[in-house]
């Protein structure tokens, strides 16, 4: 999973994998911000009702360390990572070691090692998916899937407070709408989904916070959430790859 750097203004820049300072540097901590995220479900319930994977080969791409890849693989009939990052990858089989049809392959997005037409569904959270410049990414969605099958892409809603204020805060070259219209005139079907992120303790939310802020934007996060919940509003994207077409 990628986090938007500062800079960032809602197109990707070419060359290498695009760094993720969160969990590239502090993989721990942001397992515990996986475990918080979406903590009554309601992420998942809109991506089952709108891209199920039940008997579905899934590829997720931008894995990270693999934190979904169990979710998929408890219904789907097979599950493959991609993840561009080396450290990652290694974790992501690590825990994925022993599950039946589950693999991690070292790739980018723009560049699948899947054969054409060989999955139901391609998932990405938070990573590559940011709007205008990865249309590599897509072609190669577009490539891997079977006619009929499903591209889902789950980012950051920047319009839904108090998470979205703080991302603008630390982006303000980010234009959401642009970004919106962007996938809209692709074809993308779009849902905002408001979810929960809920802390076992103010140590962890704060950790949590101060790894995908800047410091000031940090601790203004952290004034503004006396609790052990954040609210965060997510955006769902998803295409269908038509039946009998290849889509250009």
């Amino acid at each position: 999973m990628t986090r938007l750097f500062p800079g960032f203004g809602g197109q990707l820049k070419p060359g290498p994998a695009i760094p993720s300072p969160n969990i590239w540097n502090w993989p721990e901590v942001y397992e515990q911000e996986n475990r918080a995220q979406d903590a009554d479900g309601a992420l998942w319930a809109a991506l089952r009702e709108l891209a199920p994977w039940a008997d579905a080969d899934v590829l997720d791409v931008g894995c990270g360390d693999g934190f979904h890849l169990p979710v998929f693989a408890t219904e789907a009939a097979s599950v493959t990572g991609v993840e561009p990052h080396p450290p990652l990858v290694e974790r992501a089989r690590r825990r994925v070691a022993g599950l039946p049809r589950v693999q991690v392959l070292e790739a980018g997005a723009a560049r699948l090692p899947l054969p054409d037409a060989g999955v139901d569904l391609v998932h990405a959270r938070t990573a590559y998916f940011f709007g205008a410049g990865c249309e590599p990414g897509l072609a190669e969605a577009d490539r891997v899937l079977r006619p009929g099958g499903v591209l889902a892409i789950i980012d950051l809603d920047f319009t839904a407070p108090p998470y979205g204020d703080w991302l603008r805060a630390d982006l303000p070259r980010y234009d959401p709408g642009r970004v919106e219209r962007f996938f809209d005139g692709l074809g993308f079907t779009m849902r905002r989904v408001p979810t929960v992120w809920r802390f076992a303790d103010r140590a962890t939310l704060e950790a949590v916070l101060r790894i995908e802020f800047s410091a000031a934007v940090a601790d203004r996060a952290i004034a503004q959430t006396p609790g052990l919940t954040v609210p965060v509003g997510y955006r769902l994207h998803v295409r269908s790859k038509p039946q009998g077409l290849i889509r250009g």
